[in-house]
């Protein structure tokens, strides 16, 4: 059974980088063909899908999110991370990993994350 757990700060100043970093247990990243996600949560609104690594490494990103955000991975380690760069309070959010692109099929738990000075 696959599980995901993410971890990073919960509190974050404005203007500062969030870094986050899921890791997976119960299967492989490298696996063929699956793709790993982060989603995030905003207080009162819907779930916003940031970004993917696929299996071989290639990452995906939403267009309004590229140009602050990075998506990477450790193989030796099984897990992979998001780096969002010059955060602000918009970017207070639960922040979810999970496997798939489009659809996802396992979750982390999710971690909330604050952007406040």
């Amino acid at each position: 059974q696959v599980q995901l757990q993410e971890s990073g700060p919960g509190l974050v100043e404005p203007s500062q980088a969030l870094s986050l970093t899921c890791t997976v247990s119960g299967g492989s990243i490298t696996a063929n063909y699956y793709a790993w996600s982060w989603i995030r949560q905003p207080p009162g609104k819907g779930l916003e899908w940031m970004g993917v690594i696929g299996y071989d490494g290639s990452t995906y990103y939403n267009p309004s999110l590229k140009r602050r955000s990075s998506i990477s991975r450790d193989t030796s380690k099984n897990q992979f991370s998001l780096q969002l760069s010059s955060v602000t309070p918009e970017d207070t959010a639960v922040y979810y990993c999970a496997r798939g692109k489009s659809g996802f099929d396992c979750w982390g738990q999710g971690t909330q994350v604050t952007v406040s000075s």
